[in-house]
C-alpha cells in the first residue's frame, strides 16, 4: 500500500511548475520597451494589480493626464498573477487584522472596504472586464472543534462592523462543502467571491491603455533621483536600461519585488506562499464534493489553507508558507514536487473522497510582501514626488485598488480624510536583517507547520513572534 507522501508524489507527476492563471491564457501581445527618453506627469513602476489601479484611476480623475506604467518583466508577471483571487471587502487584511493594528479606526476602514469593493464591482461591469467573476461570498470555516472560537468570534465581528453574514453550524457546513474536517463556518454572502486574476490584470491592462496610459513592458526600474528643474520644480528622474522618464510624480507598485532596495527591506520581507491546482473535476467528483455555492474558502488551521473553483471545476488549494535566505523570489527548490507534498496531503485531509482520484495540474509558489502590519503602507521619497505602496501580504486583489487610490492622494497632496488615517501617516516595524531572518522565519514555519499536532513549545514561539508584532496566525 502506497504512503500517503508516494499518493502525493503521484498526483503532482506531470504537474507544471507555473501559475495555471496565466499559462491557461492564450499568449499575449506585448507592450514595447521604453528605448527613448520620456517625460510624463506620472510615472507608474509595475505592471500588477496596484499599478494597474493606480494609472486608471489617475486617468479616470485627470483624462489630460500623461500617465506612463513601466513593468520589468510582463503585465501580472509578480503576485497579481498568481493568487486564490478570493475577493474580500477588508483593505487591511481582515477585520481582525484592522482591530489589532488601528482599534480606533476600524469601523472606518471596514465602510472604505465596503465602498471599494462595490468601485471594483462598478468597474468590473462599466469596463466590461472579461475575468470569470462570481460574487458567491467567502466562507470561513472550523477545523474540527477546535476552530469553532474562531468562527464564532469572526461572525460577531462581521455583525458589529455592519457586515452580512451567516454562521453556519456543522450540519449547514456539511450542506455547503463536504468535508469531514469543516465542523462550523461564518458565510460572508456579499460584495465578495472569486476572479480569474490574470484575465483581470489583462483586462486591466486593456482599459489603462485605452484610457491613454502609455504602457511599456520589460523596462526595468534601474535607479531613481531628484532632477532640479529651477522653473518648473523638483521632478524626479527614473533610469532603465534604454532610456530615462522625467516624471513629475512616481508611483512605486513593486510589492515583494521591491526588497532589494534597502529601506523598504527593513519594513517588508518576500515570504512565499504556495499553491496547488487540480485537474478539472468530473460531475460525479463535483457532485462527492457539494460546493453548490462555489464560496471561496478560508480554514481556521494555524497554517491556515485556502480553496476556491475555477470556471472549469477545477479545485484551487493553498497556503503553506516558506522563505528562502536573502528574500529569494526565485527559488529552484519551488519549481519541484518536493515543498507541495504537505499541501497536497492537507488537500487529501480536506477531500478524502479524492484521494488518489485526481492528479494535479500546476503547482506554483511566489512571493508575498509580508509586513508586520500585513496590509498597504506608504513610505515617502524626494521630497514626496515619489512614494512607494505595497505590503498587501496576498490580500491585495481588491484591497490594491484601495491602496493605489491614497497612494495617488498622498503624492499629489490631496486633502481626503483617508490621507490623514493612522495606516497611510505610519509604517510597520521594523524586520531584522539575514541572517537573523531566515533563522526566524525557518523555526516559525517549522512551529507553524506541526503546532496544531504537536503543540508544546510550538505554541509558545507563535505567541512570541506574533507578540513582536508578527500576526502569523490571522
Amino acid at each position: 500500500m502506497l504512503t500517503n507522501d508516494e499518493i502525493a508524489h503521484q498526483a503532482l507527476n506531470a504537474t507544471r511548475f507555473t501559475t495555471y492563471w496565466l499559462d491557461s491564457l492564450p499568449t499575449a501581445s506585448i507592450n514595447p520597451v521604453l528605448e527613448q527618453n520620456t517625460y510624463c506627469d506620472l510615472l507608474v513602476v509595475g505592471g500588477g494589480f496596484c499599478g494597474l489601479w493606480g494609472a486608471i484611476q489617475a486617468k479616470e480623475k485627470n483624462p489630460q493626464k500623461d500617465v506612463v506604467l513601466i513593468e520589468a518583466f510582463s503585465i501580472a508577471n509578480g503576485a497579481s498573477g498568481r493568487p486564490a483571487a478570493i475577493m474580500s471587502t477588508s483593505v487591511m487584511h481582515g477585520i481582525d487584522n484592522t482591530e489589532r493594528m488601528f482599534p480606533q479606526e476600524v469601523e472606518e476602514l471596514e465602510r472604505l472596504g465596503r465602498e471599494n469593493m462595490d468601485g471594483f464591482r462598478a468597474a468590473v461591469e462599466n469596463y466590461n472586464l472579461d475575468c470569470d467573476v462570481e460574487w458567491n461570498g467567502e466562507l470561513t470555516v472550523s477545523i474540527g472543534d477546535q476552530g469553532l472560537e474562531a468562527i464564532n468570534e469572526g461572525f460577531e465581528l462581521y455583525l458589529k462592523y455592519g457586515h452580512d453574514a451567516q454562521k453556519l453550524d456543522k450540519n449547514a457546513v456539511q450542506s455547503e462543502i463536504h468535508s469531514p474536517i469543516f465542523h462550523a463556518g461564518v458565510w460572508s454572502k456579499k460584495r465578495s467571491g472569486t476572479i480569474h486574476p490574470g484575465k483581470l490584470a489583462r483586462e486591466l491592462k486593456r482599459v489603462a491603455s485605452e484610457l491613454g496610459v502609455r504602457i511599456f513592458e520589460y523596462t526595468p526600474h534601474v535607479s531613481n533621483k531628484i532632477h532640479r528643474d529651477k522653473r518648473q520644480g523638483d521632478k524626479v528622474l527614473v533610469s532603465t536600461p534604454h532610456a530615462d522618464i522625467i516624471a513629475n510624480k512616481v508611483m512605486l507598485a513593486t510589492n515583494a519585488w521591491a526588497v532589494g532596495h534597502r529601506k523598504i527591506r527593513n519594513r517588508v520581507s518576500a515570504i512565499r506562499d504556495r499553491i496547488v491546482v487540480t485537474e478539472p473535476l468530473t460531475d460525479e467528483q463535483m457532485e462527492s464534493i457539494g460546493w453548490n455555492n462555489r464560496q471561496g474558502i478560508y480554514d481556521t488551521r494555524t497554517q491556515l489553507n485556502y480553496l476556491r473553483l475555477t470556471k472549469d471545476n477545477r479545485i484551487l488549494f493553498g497556503g503553506r508558507l516558506g522563505y528562502f535566505y536573502g528574500d529569494n523570489t526565485d527559488p529552484l527548490y519551488d519549481k519541484s514536487p518536493a515543498p507541495y507534498i504537505r499541501l497536497v496531503n492537507a488537500f487529501y485531509r480536506t477531500f478524502p473522497q479524492l484521494k488518489g482520484k485526481i492528479v494535479f495540474s500546476h503547482a506554483w509558489s511566489g512571493p508575498i510582501a509580508l509586513t508586520t502590519r500585513m496590509a498597504v503602507h506608504y513610505q515617502r521619497y524626494h521630497g514626496g514626488n515619489m512614494v512607494f505602496a505595497g505590503g498587501y501580504s496576498g490580500f491585495g486583489v481588491t484591497a490594491s485598488r484601495f491602496g493605489a487610490r491614497v497612494a495617488l492622494a498622498i503624492l499629489h497632496d490631496e486633502d481626503i480624510p483617508e490621507t490623514k488615517m493612522t495606516f497611510a501617516r505610519t509604517q510597520p516595524n521594523y524586520i531584522p536583517p539575514e541572517p537573523f531572518r531566515w533563522i526566524g522565519a525557518k523555526i516559525t514555519m517549522y512551529a507553524l507547520d506541526t503546532v496544531d499536532e504537536k503543540g508544546g513549545w510550538r505554541k509558545l514561539w507563535v505567541k512570541m513572534v506574533e507578540k513582536m508584532g508578527f500576526p502569523i496566525t490571522l
